[in-house]
């Protein structure tokens, strides 16, 4: 039996159809959480790290609309010289 390592309460796993990384949410208080290793098995929370590269893409994604505008504004000033 396995524990969550946030509320302490025990979790009826499976822990032959787990690999490390896999994701394991807690019935008991809903946290999230991943396989941190098999030998031993060890659950740990899951990271918040990964919203933030979300919205790390999503900015990125933005400075691409930006630089596209500016391509928009060349091609404007190309068409005012000819």
């Amino acid at each position: 039996m396995v524990n969550c390592p946030v509320c302490d309460a025990a979790l009826d796993l499976d822990v032959d159809e787990l690999d490390e990384g896999d994701p394991v949410d807690c019935g008991e208080c809903g946290a999230e959480l991943t396989v941190a290793s098999m030998d031993p098995f060890e659950l740990q929370p899951a990271e918040a790290g990964d919203d933030e590269e979300d919205d790390e893409d999503f900015d990125f994604d933005e400075d691409d609309d930006e630089a596209g505008d500016e391509e928009e504004d060349e091609d404007e000033e190309e068409e005012g010289w000819k």
